[in-house]
């Protein structure tokens, strides 16, 4: 039986989203083996890494349990639904898809929950003519005034607008670069020994990932983790800065699918904690299983994969296709 939520959406966000991604998709040229073998089977969920319903998610769509010898038809269930939900839905994961990375934004901590890019030797490499000098912060329009964050809100905090999608990957069109300097791709992030020095080593390393890989795919977002307080118990606590209340991550994340010349896939995973890092510390002291940072962030990532259809996670050989 169909998802309830798949029904309610088709016509809408769910129908426009899917329709835009494989436009996208289909305009994919290089590595033709590789995308032979995926259109074979293609379906939009199928397709590694892109943040559909169930693929990048932290809900569980209604009616996901097909053997439920309870469930009405589904024209009867989706009439009540709709009936119930009349004046409309508080939210449905608000995802924005930009010309070259796509966001979910979490209006309650004016951040994104996620943003996820696909990244190539091709679309990282510099175009002369893209100035970064010309790029401005400023507030996204398309979020509602309610839940937006604002330049206001970041000044005197202490704090840098750190990029999620980084800017430096996006340096092949002018445009794709002034995307990345939207709020709602920016979170609070430490400047000295974080943003600009171990974030950083780590967003140059992605890049260096796409002289080895023929396709990167890279989700990077916040967690906020809970920390062991004096009285022995557990608390989840954090910053906000501004009138708008912006919510400072105590860590940030990346987790990455690299694809071989021959359609190999490799994952790893990345945590750091929102602070001033050693910088002699290495990148592989902040690799983590992702099945962590999935628990930690309430998301799947790349579940259209399965783990042991990998080659490598994190460096590690986990057996082969």
């Amino acid at each position: 039986m169909a998802l309830k939520i798949t029904a309610l959406t088709s016509v809408g966000l769910g129908g426009w989203y899917a329709g835009q991604l494989f436009e996208k998709w289909k305009h994919v040229q290089k590595d033709r083996d590789c995308q032979t073998s995926l259109l074979s089977e293609f379906s939009i969920e199928r397709m590694p890494g892109l943040p559909i319903f169930g693929t990048v998610s932290a809900a569980t769509p209604i009616g996901s349990n097909n053997n439920d010898s309870h469930l009405t038809s589904l024209s009867t269930s989706t009439s009540r639904t709709s009936q119930i939900m009349r004046f409309g839905f508080p939210g449905l994961d608000h995802v924005r898809s930009y010309d070259d990375f796509v966001l979910s934004y979490d209006r309650r901590n004016r951040i994104a929950h996620w943003v996820f890019e696909h990244l190539s030797k091709d679309n990282v490499k510099s175009n002369g003519d893209v100035d970064r000098s010309q790029c401005e912060f400023k507030p996204d329009k398309t979020i509602h005034p309610f839940f937006r964050s604002d330049n206001k809100d970041y000044k005197y905090s202490g704090y840098d607008r750190g990029h999620l999608a980084a800017a430096g990957n996006h340096k092949a069109h002018q445009k794709h670069i002034e995307q990345t300097f939207f709020l709602s791709n920016i979170a609070p992030q430490v400047g000295v020994g974080f943003n600009r020095d171990a974030w950083n080593k780590l967003e140059k390393y992605v890049r260096k990932m796409t002289e080895i890989y023929t396709d990167v795919y890279v989700c990077t977002g916040p967690l906020f983790l809970p920390k062991k307080e004096v009285d022995g118990k557990k608390y989840i606590k954090y910053e906000v800065i501004g009138t708008n209340h912006v919510a400072v991550p105590t860590h940030f994340y990346k987790v990455i699918v690299g694809q071989t010349k021959d359609c190999r896939l490799e994952m790893e995973a990345f945590v750091m904690p929102n602070a001033p890092i050693d910088s002699t510390a290495p990148l592989a002291n902040f690799q983590v299983p992702p099945e962590s940072v999935e628990r930690a962030a309430g998301l799947l990532f790349f579940d259209k994969i399965s783990r042991d259809k990998l080659s490598k996670i994190n460096g590690k050989r986990v057996g082969w296709t």
